[in-house]
Parts: structure tokens; C-alpha cells; sequence
């Protein structure tokens, strides 16, 4: 965990990752697309996911877990189709969508504020520029990703 600052201001314990306790993503990303409308106050990014089902691990039932830290979630799209409030569960850092399909796509919208991220991870505002960066778990400050080094795809 890089950040050590919760939505509060107290400091956090970093938590410790065993790799006894790997498991392998339940859902696998084909490829993934992103438009920005870049602005330092308020960018809108919208992300065009494509996702198929990882058959070793996960069945029918299991939801589609993603990352987002410090996004607000505008619209989420299943195959085209706007998601009701109870086919998806925004909490903490994790936006969860349940009875999702074997293949499908996930368009979400959502917005950021570059100026005010500090963490410089993720869209953040450094002097006039706008910068990147993603590792480890920085994707996850720019839109809903299953943000882990073991998801790989085509961008």
C-alpha cells in the first residue's frame, strides 16, 4: 500500500501482502480504452473495459471487483446498458459489480481532481504540468481497474 494517509487525515498501518495468500484475478482484462478531458481542477475520465471470466478461479456468481481511490463514480455502462443502483456496490476503494457475463464490457465514467492529488500517483498536478504515474497502484487514482501487476492488457 503506498498510501499511508486515509480519507481523514489519521495515518494508516500499511498492510502487508503474503504471497501465500495470492490469488489469481477472477476476471482478466482484453483490453482497455480511456479518454481524458483533462483539466487540474476536474478531469473526466471515461474507461471502455473489456473483460472476460478467469474459469480457473471463478464461476457464475463471483463479482467483478475493481480499485478506485478517490474517484467520483458518474455512470457505469454493462454491454451498453446504464447499471441500476443495486447491480453495483460503491464502498471504500472498491466499486463491485455482481452477476456480471463470461465476456463483457464495462464503460464507467468518473472524475478526478489532479490539484488536489498529493499522493503523486495516479493524475496529479506538479507545478503547470499535469503528470502520470501508475506503479504499483496508481491506476487506481485514474479510474476503476482491477489495479494489480498481475492484470495485464492491451491499452
Amino acid at each position: 500500500m503506498s498510501d499511508l494517509t486515509s480519507k481523514d487525515g489519521m495515518e494508516q498501518t500499511p498492510r502487508t501482502i503474503y504471497l501465500k495468500d495470492y490469488r489469481a484475478p477472477a476476471y482478466l482484462v482484453e483490453s482497455l480504452e480511456l479518454d481524458f478531458d483533462l483539466d487540474a481542477q476536474s478531469t473526466l475520465v471515461k474507461s471502455k473495459i473489456r473483460f472476460y471470466r478467469n474459469q480457473d478461479v471463478a464461476d457464475e456468481t463471483t463479482p467483478l471487483v475493481l480499485d478506485g481511490h478517490e474517484l467520483q463514480l458518474k455512470k457505469i455502462q454493462l454491454d451498453g446498458r446504464e447499471l441500476a443502483g443495486n447491480e453495483f456496490l460503491l464502498q471504500d476503494e472498491q466499486l463491485v459489480v455482481t452477476n456480471v457475463p463470461e465476456r463483457f464490457t464495462l464503460d464507467i465514467s468518473n472524475e478526478i481532481s489532479p490539484e488536489k492529488n498529493t499522493a503523486l500517483e495516479g493524475l496529479y498536478q506538479s507545478s503547470v504540468m499535469l503528470c502520470t504515474q501508475c506503479e504499483a497502484e496508481g491506476f487506481r487514482r485514474i479510474t476503476f481497474f482491477p489495479d494489480r501487476p498481475d492484470v495485464m492488457t492491451r491499452y
